[in-house]
């Protein structure tokens, strides 16, 4: 939790808090004193494998009984991207840690695009260097629905569970829902890769970071992506969020 004020608001909804740092042994440590089950998230960072390998390694000194970590689709070994590298070698460390485990792995996320809400709010388009890459776009909010389910429901231990939403889009189809939804015309424009670079780096601060979200972005341009799948049903009964959904809930921020 990084602000007070979200802090508070859990606290006033009855969820204790454990304040302290995740490169900290001694905090982690508090912080999983008595705890039976953990949910390990971090946002991608260049320091994010050696947190997560603390983190485990309380969570097993500790007696923690399960561990749910929020993963990736692409965490393989062939997979040589950074991101990859890190979430596959902290699934990885997790494997070998004696600890239950279970791994969340959600493909990419609708909400990123909340980060081209003012140019689609203000220009009706949104810039990404694309070209005529496709996702299988997920709802984070499906993640976490799916994490609380692991949590809460016997015999995930073990197991991986890689879900999507329910269509694989080209941005030009996300251009088109986006259209649709919000009743006005909204373009997709493909950036060129290093002029998105060189924009992205007035925001991130990180050249790792800014270098990570690029190579992600360029191998989706390249062609990769993950087909849509029904894991999301199987697992919960219901589908998943779609993006025209998606849209419709946040309209607010995009209008």
């Amino acid at each position: 939790m990084r602000t007070a004020d979200k802090a508070a608001a859990l606290s006033a909804a009855g969820v204790e808090i454990a304040a302290g740092n995740g490169n900290s042994r001694t905090d982690v440590a508090a912080a999983l004193k008595g705890v039976d089950r953990a949910v390990l998230i971090y946002p991608n960072g260049e320091q994010q494998l050696e947190l997560a390998k603390l983190f485990v390694d309380q969570a097993a000194a500790a007696g923690v009984k399960d561990l749910v970590q929020l993963s990736s689709p692409e965490a393989l070994e062939h997979m040589k991207i950074p991101v990859h590298q890190t979430h596959y070698k902290s699934e990885q460390h997790i494997k070998q840690s004696g600890l239950a485990w279970t791994m969340v792995r959600p493909n990419f996320f609708m909400q990123n695009f909340l980060a081209n809400a003012h140019t689609i709010k203000t220009e009706g388009k949104f810039y990404l260097p694309m070209g005529d890459g496709r996702a299988a776009m997920t709802d984070t909010r499906d993640a976490a629905a799916v994490i609380a389910q692991v949590l809460t429901t016997p015999g995930h231990q073990g197991k991986s569970y890689d879900f999507t939403g329910p269509a694989v889009l080209t941005f030009t189809e996300v251009a088109a829902i986006f259209s649709k939804v919000l009743q006005k015309p909204v373009t997709y424009v493909n950036q060129d890769a290093d002029s998105y670079k060189a924009y992205l780096g007035q925001f991130l601060k990180s050249t790792w970071h800014n270098d990570a979200v690029c190579e992600i972005f360029g191998e989706i341009r390249r062609g990769y992506f993950m087909p849509a799948n029904d894991n999301f049903k199987q697992l919960m009964g219901r589908e998943p969020t779609s993006f025209e959904q998606f849209v419709a809930d946040h309209r607010a921020v995009f209008t």
